[in-house]
């Protein structure tokens, strides 16, 4: 049985039978998607022992997901699918024409094939190398358990592509990095537990916006300057990703057929949207807690006093010690720190920068610019936005370019002067504007907030473009819908 015969048998949400689903019936199952995602964020993994959770909030944010919940696998599976599917396709070493029906169904089918197999896999490494550790005699349950909720963030998703707006990947990351920004923002109830509401003056907040008010009342410069400085980058970050948002180029389009009706196709500056931050703030993720559950198993290793038990899975982990040591669930050396990053303007206002931070901000940034700029242009190859896709694309609807005659390639030549040039400087600012915000510090991760902010105006962009299309059906053909 080879490959195709294998698809057959992997359940798939059906799509609908209409071509074009109403806006109100792709808000509803989006919003029940949504609703789902917070419920199964708050269901706890039943047979989890005591685990440092906090370790995994940097992880939870990117991969859109709550640690010690039943979808504590969040999209992780999902992204490292495409990662290494992406990888193979750009590379050559998988050869699939994307560009026809079969070869998108075939692309299809061995993402879907290698999704199921990181879901196991991932579920596997996280209890068995005790990242989520299991309480005794538990261990095969919480295992299932985060298979079933891995299976169900996986056709969540496929849900909200088929019957929603946009795609759950997006939705599932703008949901947890605005629930964790509004709790850090206005979070009332402190670490010990306690409502500061209650006594304002004297019980400490956990909310930046409530912690700004307390150090003006109680004289605290240091706490103050803290506070305002994660407030005011947050803000800062806001109004530049919106502004950068807004840079385009527009290219006048006509209907040969229809004289004196145009449109303007606008193409982003940031060509290849949020894909590109996503699998790159994911691999970082991926990267470092891989490299704490490596150093959870090969303690012995490591440890001179506990050297005889340095054997099995425990000598086979020491081998990737390179991935880094911890502290806290901080990395703290090796190639985690220097992929991480460290909040620069915290450490500068309480006094502890060091010139390794400077380095580790420079390595930081080169590689998210290195790799942003790599997912950007396997993603815009691989998912049919390159120029030769879009060029077939425009000629089928009846499109051409405005001044010059309708042929395929002379719309493949126009195209390919802006498509490939905006992916290429598009991943690199991006990954530059990802990197630098990590470094300022926010109420959330800086990446988190450029995420966010982008897929909700990609949101906004999805809506609008649904309207355009429910008023001409040229331009729904054009899209492709």
């Amino acid at each position: 049985m080879d490959l195709r015969g294998i698809f057959s048998y992997i359940p798939e949400v059906i799509k609908p039978e209409e071509r074009k689903l109403s806006f109100n019936v792709k808000l509803k199952w989006t919003l029940i998607v949504l609703v789902l995602f917070f419920i199964l964020a708050n269901i706890p993994l039943f047979g989890l022992s005591n685990n440092a959770l906090e370790r995994f909030e940097y992880l939870a944010i990117i991969l859109g997901t709550d640690f010690g919940s039943i979808i504590s696998l969040g999209i992780g599976p999902i992204v490292m699918a495409s990662i290494i599917l992406q990888l193979l396709t750009g590379s050559g070493i998988l050869e699939i024409d994307t560009t026809t029906s079969e070869g998108k169904k075939f692309f299809q089918g061995v993402q879907k094939l290698l999704i199921l197999f990181f879901i196991v896999f991932e579920a596997l490494v996280y209890v068995l190398m005790q990242g989520l550790q299991a309480a005794p005699g538990f261990t095969h349950i919480v295992i299932l358990q985060l298979i079933l909720g891995g299976l169900a963030i996986y056709y969540m998703n496929e849900l909200t592509e088929k019957w929603g707006i946009g795609s759950g990947v997006s939705l599932f990351i703008a949901a947890g990095v605005s629930w964790r920004l509004f709790t850090q923002a206005f979070q009332f109830i402190n670490q010990q537990g306690k409502n500061c509401l209650l006594d304002f003056k004297e019980t400490l907040c956990s909310g930046k916006v409530f912690v700004l008010i307390q150090s003006l009342i109680n004289k605290y410069p240091i706490e103050f300057l803290s506070a305002f400085a994660a407030i005011l980058s947050t803000l800062i970050i806001f109004l530049v990703v919106v502004w950068v948002q807004s840079l385009k180029v527009e290219i006048p389009l006509s209907f040969g057929r229809l004289r004196g009706y145009a449109i303007k196709w606008p193409l982003s500056f940031f060509y290849a949207s949020v894909i590109p931050v996503i699998l790159t703030a994911a691999l970082i993720a991926n990267i470092q807690l891989l490299g704490g559950l490596v150093e959870n198993v090969a303690a012995p290793c490591f440890d001179n006093s506990a050297a005889e038990q340095c054997t099995g899975a425990a000598k086979f982990a020491s081998y990737f010690g390179f991935l880094g040591k911890f502290v806290g669930g901080q990395p703290v050396s090796g190639l985690a720190f220097w992929m991480g990053s460290t909040n620069i303007l915290e450490l500068a206002i309480r006094g502890g920068l060091m010139p390794k931070h400077f380095l580790q901000g420079l390595t930081h940034i080169l590689f998210f610019m290195f790799f942003s700029t790599l997912f950007a242009v396997f993603w815009v190859k691989t998912a049919g936005m390159d120029a030769e896709s879009q060029a077939k694309r425009i000629s089928a609807s009846g499109l051409q370019v405005a001044g010059f005659r309708q042929d395929v390639r002379v719309l493949e030549n126009i195209l390919d002067r802006y498509i490939m040039p905006l992916t290429v400087m598009g991943g690199m600012a991006i990954g530059l504007l990802a990197a630098i915000t990590d470094l300022m510090g926010a109420l959330v991760s800086g990446t988190a907030i450029l995420l966010v902010i982008m897929i909700m105006f990609q949101f906004y962009q999805n809506i609008a473009q649904q309207h355009s299309m429910d008023m001409n059906p040229a331009l729904r053909k054009f899209i492709g819908k």
